[in-house]
Order: structure tokens, then C-alpha cells, then sequence
């Protein structure tokens, strides 16, 4: 599954962890990205979603 949003684009992100000494070590921030079933011009489908879009309605849910 990738870490990217189908709807957004929101996906994974680098940086450093820090520590008290000042230490920088890599580290990534995953989107919360979910695989749900959305209505795709009347048919079902899968897609890789993050959360932010399945509660702001930028989707609509297949049943």
C-alpha cells in the first residue's frame, strides 16, 4: 500500500529527531491513510485515503 493520499496527496514526510544533547538522527511522519471503499462515478472501489479527507466529506463512502 503506498503512504500517499489518492484524493490530497498528503503522504510521508522526513525530518530529525533531536535529542538533549543536540543529536540529529532521521527519522519520517506517516499520513494516517486508510483504504476504504469510496463511490467512483457510480461504481465501488478501493482507495488510499487519509483521514483529514474521509472527515472533511471530500469523498463519498460506497456501501
Amino acid at each position: 500500500m503506498s503512504r500517499k493520499c489518492e484524493i490530497c496527496g498528503k503522504g510521508q514526510v522526513s525530518g530529525n529527531n533531536v535529542s538533549h544533547s543536540n543529536r540529529h538522527t532521521k527519522r519520517k511522519w506517516n499520513a494516517n491513510i486508510q483504504s476504504v471503499r469510496i463511490d467512483d462515478n457510480g461504481t465501488a472501489r478501493r482507495a488510499n485515503v487519509c483521514t483529514k479527507c474521509i472527515r472533511s466529506n471530500k469523498i463519498t463512502r460506497a456501501n
